[in-house]
């Protein structure tokens, strides 16, 4: 994936943040199939941040997380379209 330098280590970090998160996922559910688990991911962190479970600094970072996903599901999306 390409970014700006200075956006590689927030990029990094929010891929081990849905990495982690999707094999919780995995581990804790009988949910089966790549896209599901990213899809209930999303929604996971999506709640964590409504909720008001994150600190500032939290939600700050999953913000960045939310807007790498979005970018990721929009290309893969596309790609799945060709």
């Amino acid at each position: 994936m390409n970014c700006a330098p200075e956006e590689k280590e927030v990029l990094l970090e929010s891929a081990t943040l849905v990495n982690n998160k999707m094999e919780e996922i995995r581990k804790s559910s009988s949910i089966i199939g790549l896209e599901r688990i990213a899809v209930m991911t999303a929604l996971n962190l999506a709640h964590d941040v409504i909720d008001g479970k994150n600190s500032n600094t939290e939600n700050s970072s999953a913000s960045k997380v939310f807007k790498n996903l979005d970018i990721k599901v929009s290309e893969a999306l596309l790609e799945l379209q060709s």
